[in-house]
């Protein structure tokens, strides 16, 4: 009878074990190739290896962006999910190490004395003399140890997963340090672009009061009509406007770049003037392959994809029977005078139990799938975060090129524009032009310098856009 009984528990443990080696951990899905080079870029060197410290060279930006790093709240987020992950793998470590506890005890109890408990306790004695108690006080004091074997290496493939998320988080601070270097220093050139903007509107104000003025002594001296000076007021009152706008701008700007500081408003020391300072021509964008190795975001999501293989391998061990380890020693005495009483009160167990699903099956199956889904997802958002690098380098390198021909065109507009209006006043101080003409043409000079501006803050942006795409700013 007991040989029957343990073939049916070792035909059903054997069976359970090897219906946990049926279940796929190698996982797979169509691979892209990463294009061999950028779009006429030719070389192996990228300037995403050049420290931020290095590629943004003005003094007062980068003590702002010391600034950021110092006291930004979401980058100081990120810091506590890798503290987070930190303890995960603490964790994880632990659990592969028997639990041993400090037990201290005490309890009473009785049993009916018409049971064999109760019948056997009232005649036997406890010491010599005294029978057992009716109501029998339990002391303890000692250790309690357990310990999963980790057979199959559940354990350690978790273990390994908090690790790979550990240097997952870690990859995700580098890359929220890398937007906010990027950010800091776009919404500085943003500030450098309002300032220059604010003064060429202010200038063209100052010209335009003039314009007015003029314009007044001649209706009185009837070389013009009210109509003329209606005109001219209007297209002062609407510059005005411009400045209360661009002030506006300003001021929401400074603001932004606070909050990425971590501060209240305050303004933003800057210097104007640099804004105009030579664009480097040629970017060095180097290889598409070095993304992989560059970009925080990249190696995040190759992070997440091992810390997903170690799951589902987890997920699997656990179709396999658990073999625990319990053990205790102390002391055990039915009266505290007699606790330490050594060899009479030391008490010990030990005992190993091999535990084996049957019943919830499904639950494990559930788990191991979703621990499936979670690996292919990884997998499929590695690639997603590759391909939107390389896009992200390729617009950039396309913007750059294209805004350097754009900015020389606009440089020639706005001379051709701002000759124009010399030459449309002087026209019409001899009645040989309209005021009409001589509106159009401070309007359209206006136009074009601010759009020159505009052109020149691109130009800015898009080098310090492609240094975050290359993976840069982090370092």
């Amino acid at each position: 009878m007991m040989t029957r009984i343990y073939y049916t528990f070792s035909i059903a443990f054997l069976l359970i074990s090897f219906s946990g080696c049926s279940l796929n951990t190698n996982l797979s899905i169509p691979e892209k190739e990463i294009p061999v080079s950028f779009q006429n870029q030719k070389g192996s060197t990228t300037i995403a290896s050049i420290k931020w410290r290095q590629y943004f060279n003005d003094a007062l930006l980068q003590k702002l962006i010391d600034t950021a790093i110092s006291n930004n709240i979401d980058l100081q987020i990120a810091l506590q999910r890798i503290e987070i992950s930190r303890s995960s793998v603490k964790l994880a470590n632990g659990a592969l190490l028997p639990q041993v506890s400090l037990n201290v005890g005490g309890s009473v109890r009785r049993f009916g004395l018409y049971t064999m408990d109760g019948a056997g306790n009232a005649t036997t004695e406890i010491t010599p003399g005294q029978n057992i108690p009716v109501n029998l006080p339990d002391i303890y004091l000692g250790l309690q140890s357990s310990w999963e074997v980790d057979i199959w290496g559940k354990l350690r493939n978790q273990r390994k997963s908090a690790i790979s998320q550990y240097l997952s988080s870690i990859e995700g601070t580098n890359f929220v340090i890398s937007n906010l270097v990027a950010d800091v220093a776009i919404f500085y050139n943003e500030l450098l672009a309002l300032d220059n903007e604010l003064d060429v509107i202010r200038q063209t104000i100052r010209k335009q009061q003039e314009a007015l003025e003029v314009v007044k002594l001649q209706k009185e001296a009837g070389r013009a009509n009210a109509l003329a000076v209606q005109q001219f007021n209007a297209q002062l009152l609407n510059t005005q406007v411009l400045e209360r706008n661009v002030l506006q701008q300003l001021t929401e700007t400074e603001n932004k770049i606070n909050f990425l500081l971590g501060r209240y408003p305050q303004p933003i020391e800057r210097t104007k003037n640099v804004f105009f300072k030579e664009i480097p021509q040629q970017i060095s964008a180097g290889v598409p392959s070095q993304l992989l190795a560059n970009r925080p975001d990249v190696r995040a999501a190759e992070f997440q994809i091992e810390a997903s293989k170690f799951d589902l391998k987890a997920a699997k061990s656990a179709f396999f029977p658990n073999f625990n380890i319990t053990a205790s020693f102390g002391f055990q005495a039915f009266n505290p005078e007699f606790l330490f009483v050594s060899p009479a009160s030391i008490a010990y167990s030990v005992m190993g139990t091999l535990v084996a699903p049957l019943i919830n099956r499904n639950a494990l199956k559930a788990q191991f799938n979703t621990a499936k889904a979670n690996q292919l997802t990884a997998m499929y958002n590695y690639q997603k975060t590759i391909l939107n690098a390389y896009v992200e380098v390729a617009n950039e390198l396309s913007n750059i090129q294209n805004l350097q021909q754009i900015n020389a065109l606009k440089k020639q507009q706005s001379d051709v524009l701002k000759q124009s209006v010399d030459t449309s006043k002087e026209l019409y101080k001899y009645a040989r032009a309209s005021y009409l003409e001589v509106l159009l043409a401070q309007q359209s000079a206006l136009q074009s310098t601010i759009e020159l501006i505009h052109v020149t803050k691109q130009q800015r942006i898009s080098t310090i856009n492609i240094y975050k795409a290359l993976g840069g700013g982090w370092r």
